[in-house]
């Protein structure tokens, strides 16, 4: 059996053409997805990267493993305690250490790890090769390294192997000499200047006047050294440059997975690997007026593509959609089945490799999607609709509660909340219903995101507040300014 698993950091599905994207940015991964089988409301339970990848690892909720934010408490796992003995559980149950009961050697290449300070990502591995870049790398540095390996291991039997590209990430760093492969093509019909024009009278760290944050310079603010990435989208120009950047990483992404597949295929290994692609997370580009980035427990933020090629499996669904809801963890454990090791007994997730046999397209009920990086929110993804609850918005000025129906209006242009109080009333039953048997099944008695609240709000958006307040007066947006003492009176308190 062999395995490989390909993690694209940042990456949405809506922005592939197996996904109906009207540019050309993924003839490769289209390519597996026709030959395979592809999940269309996949998402991951907490986002953005270390808690999307640390659920994946433990097979847990964030509000389980204590991992929902970068920073402070909420930044790391939650510890054992008693109970821990020789060995954690963690090392026993993790992710990768189920395909190692299988029989299968595990490798990673990524800098993830680094990048967060997430070192138990290597928990279940073999082999881990940190390509060094903490994130900000290129395809050019990591493939090399995968094709190395693939050279010296591909006909070997049972393997599994990681590889982590963080191309459609930002900073847009795809080197100039590529060109422009968009250049001629149009913007997503659903981005206007009427949208753009909304979003430049709005407030937040990376929306549209504010598109690298409020804070200190940041340094992705660099034209020479990162052209594609725009500061701000003070134009319908400078909002395709942004969608350029954005779609162009994910062409280079998938021009260096053609790297790997002909390399499988100079093996003559291709026909029997397992091909796996999905993202950690998606990448808001204008929805709720969050740019290039990932802040936000909507229906972009952790929406993932989940496209699965396994021989001996899916040679009879080749090109089946499948609809149902699920949690990218729920389709970690049941690659963990097919691999022929079983779910752990700690773990959240559940597989669905029975249905995806029987040729049944089935799912859980609903999902509740979690933010505490960027927001503090908890949204419930059911039926045709996603209803977000937002405890602290980030300084984005949102609403307590907000709902889009997502099958008409994807872009998330329209709160229903006040339409249809009924709808939300239905999520937030939901909601408790979750809270409530997330806490009686916990091993530790807190909810981590009353860490991220107590401990001063989500970290990437709590710096430079007082001096955001008077800029926003400055360029014409008193009621802004004014709106989010009202919601935020401890702005003044800061020293």
């Amino acid at each position: 059996m062999r395995i490989i698993y390909f993690d694209i950091d940042s990456l949405r599905p809506d922005h592939l053409g197996c996904y109906g994207y009207h540019r050309n940015t993924s003839p490769n991964i289209d390519a597996i997805a026709n030959e395979g089988i592809r999940f269309t409301n996949c998402y991951t339970s907490d986002a953005p990267c270390a808690p999307s990848r640390n659920a994946l690892l433990t097979g847990q909720f964030g509000i389980h493993n204590g991992l929902i934010a970068h920073s402070d408490t909420a930044g790391d796992l939650f510890k054992e305690g008693k109970g821990r003995w020789f060995f954690s559980q963690l090392g026993d149950s993790c992710w990768a250490n189920q395909f190692r009961k299988a029989g299968l050697k595990t490798v990673t290449i990524s800098p993830f790890a680094e990048r967060h300070s997430s070192y138990q990502w290597y928990a279940g591995f073999n082999e881990m090769y940190n390509t060094g870049g903490i994130g900000e790398e290129g395809a050019e540095e990591i493939m090399p390294i995968a094709k190395d390996w693939l050279q010296r291991n591909a006909k070997n039997d049972n393997w599994f192997l990681h590889i982590n590209l963080w191309d459609p990430h930002t900073p847009y760093r795809v080197p100039e000499e590529y060109g422009e492969p968009f250049k001629e093509d149009p913007l997503p019909e659903w981005y206007t200047e009427e949208v753009r024009q909304k979003h430049w009278k709005g407030a937040g760290s990376w929306s549209a006047q504010e598109g690298l944050g409020y804070g200190e310079e940041h340094p992705y603010n660099n034209p020479e050294k990162y052209p594609r990435q725009p500061s701000q989208i003070s134009s319908i120009e400078e909002a395709r440059k942004m969608f350029d950047g954005y779609d162009t990483g994910i062409k280079y992404a998938d021009d260096h997975i053609k790297m790997i597949l002909d390399e499988l295929k100079k093996q003559n290994v291709f026909e029997e690997t397992t091909i796996i692609i999905t993202a950690d997370h998606g990448e808001n580009l204008g929805e709720l007026n969050i740019y290039y980035d990932h802040q936000t427990a909507d229906y972009v933020t952790p929406r993932v593509p989940y496209i699965i090629k396994w021989p001996g499996i899916t040679e009879e669904l080749k090109g089946k959609r499948f609809d149902a809801l699920h949690y990218q963890f729920d389709l970690g454990a049941t690659l963990v089945e097919f691999a022929g090791s079983k779910t752990p007994n700690n773990w959240d997730a559940k597989s669905n490799a029975v249905s995806i046999k029987k040729l049944s397209d089935e799912g859980r009920d609903y999902l509740v999607l979690s933010q505490g990086a960027h927001t503090c929110q908890r949204s419930v993804r059911f039926s045709d609709y996603i209803c977000i609850r937002s405890y602290h918005d980030g300084y984005h000025n949102y609403p307590d509660f907000m709902l889009f129906n997502i099958k008409d209006d994807p872009h998330e242009q329209r709160n229903l909340a006040e339409e249809k109080p009924e709808l939300v009333d239905k999520a937030m039953r939901y909601l408790e219903e979750w809270h409530g048997e997330m806490m009686r099944s916990a091993k530790h008695p807190h909810d981590p995101m009353w860490f991220v609240i107590n401990e001063g709000g989500p970290m990437h958006t709590r710096f430079g507040l007082k001096e955001y307040i008077q800029r926003l007066k400055d360029t014409g947006r008193e009621d802004q300014a004014k709106l989010m003492l009202t919601k935020h009176p401890e702005i003044l308190e800061i020293e």
